[in-house]
């Protein structure tokens, strides 16, 4: 076989290992190393791999990883969710569909200090499940709500995706947050329009909550929503003007929590100590994964596939636009049964020289390629998310949810469409970051 028929065949053969439940990294690692092992050698299969994972373990862009996710642990068990969740529950509660609402708006808050969607779905079920139930929304509203609104986590900075999705293509970290920002506020906004719409076309879904004074609010606001302003303002801030690196914003940004925490008394020992364990096994899972990942694309890389597949996008008879929403209906589809972290990190050497070659900005295609892979969280047959809240909520029926979500699903897809329609949303921060440089 010619080297790019083995690249070829190596895309079946991962998804059918994937496919019979065997751990995502291990594979890539196996078919990568067995790739070079039969096109060069089994002895330069290992040297390459051990160059590949030294590499990647040895790369100071990916420090970030850990202190971000650090962050996110300490904001978690310090309880600032509950303080904002506080804050957006009683600027917005007294409206139809208004807890969830303020349970859109806290996810967004929270994603500003937690990288991880899982973490968003899992601490905004535990805020803000108790409070819907009380005022009787409806358990498959409610939760899908939650479910959807999590993927927020990975669009608003800090995100891990957007992370890796650097780490892999070489754009910058920096321009990427920023240019997450804007669509992060837009869906958002759609996810809440949603919400709204469906309470006020059924009432018995999302009743209004208790009318709260304007002192109360501002109140809220100020003890809530302040402390999460600040330490976005420190991290986004001083990245957009070029004061720090990422890698630096990650230190910056979970010391800034770390600070916030203790200075309001709500850190105690024991979670100190347990978000330092949960930070290190998530990022020793993330790393393994990057490094694995790297083998494989660097397997690719020597068999031509990644430049055959540009070649072949831009000869084809059909406008860039229709390659680029076929790119994300693959993604939609792969992310039904793979994890988002571990699915772009596997596409990105294929699909990212489509998109360049064919003209598309790089931080452009990030942004959409990360939204195409939140519908996975909330889709079923892996839909992590739902199983998170399913989890955490107890005594609902799966299913129920994954019917509560595909409004949601609509408003993503609408997000999608505006954002390759009028791209510049994206790019607006981005380029406005460049200028000042």
């Amino acid at each position: 076989m010619t080297s790019l028929q083995v690249g070829l065949l190596s895309i079946p053969v991962l998804f059918i290992l994937l496919f019979l439940r065997l751990p995502v990294a291990f594979v890539m690692l196996v078919v990568g190393m067995s790739g070079f092992a039969y096109l060069n050698s089994p002895e330069s299969a290992l040297s390459i791999t051990a160059q590949t994972i030294y590499s990647n373990f040895a790369n100071y862009s990916l420090i970030v990883v850990p202190l971000f996710v650090w962050m996110g642990f300490i904001a978690f068990y310090s309880g600032l969710s509950s303080k904002i969740y506080d804050a957006t529950y009683k600027l917005m509660g007294s409206l139809p569909g208004g807890l969830a609402m303020a349970t859109i708006g806290a996810c967004t808050a929270f994603g500003a200090i937690c990288g991880s969607t899982t973490a968003t779905a899992a601490t905004m079920s535990a805020v803000a499940l108790p409070e819907m139930k009380r005022y009787n929304y409806d358990r498959s509203f409610s939760t899908a709500s939650i479910a959807a609104a999590a993927i927020l986590g990975v669009m608003i900075p800090p995100s891990v995706i957007f992370i890796l999705y650097g780490v892999a293509t070489g754009e910058s970290i920096r321009l990427l947050f920023l240019a997450g920002i804007i669509p992060g506020i837009l869906l958002m906004s759609l996810f809440m329009l949603t919400a709204c719409l469906k309470s006020i076309r059924d009432p018995a879904l999302g009743p209004p909550g208790p009318s709260i004074p304007l002192a109360d609010k501002l109140k809220a606001l100020f003890s809530g929503g302040m402390e999460v302003i600040f330490i976005f303002l420190v991290v986004i801030g001083g990245l957009f003007a070029g004061w720090f690196t990422p890698t630096e914003a990650g230190g910056v940004g979970a010391f800034a929590t770390l600070v916030v925490s203790l200075a309001r008394g709500s850190l105690s020992w024991k979670g100190f100590s347990n978000s330092l364990s949960d930070a290190i096994r998530l990022s020793a899972m993330i790393m393994f994964l990057s490094a694995a990942a790297f083998v494989y694309s660097r397997f690719l890389a020597i068999t031509g596939l990644p430049s055959a597949v540009a070649t072949l996008a831009v000869e084809i008879p059909f406008p860039p636009v229709v390659v680029i929403i076929s790119v994300l209906a693959v993604y939609f589809v792969l992310g039904l049964f793979i994890d988002g972290l571990a699915l772009i990190l596997m596409t990105t050497p294929i699909f990212y020289p489509v998109a360049t070659t064919l003209g598309f900005d790089p931080i452009w295609f990030g942004v959409i390629v990360v939204l195409a892979l939140g519908m996975g969280v909330i889709t079923p047959p892996v839909g992590a998310n739902v199983y998170v809240v399913a989890g955490v909520a107890g005594g609902i029926n799966v299913m129920d949810i994954f019917k509560g979500v595909w409004p949601y699903l609509f408003a993503i897809f609408l997000c999608i469409a505006i954002l390759i329609v009028f791209p510049e949303i994206a790019l607006f921060l981005p380029e406005l970051a460049k200028k000042n440089l």
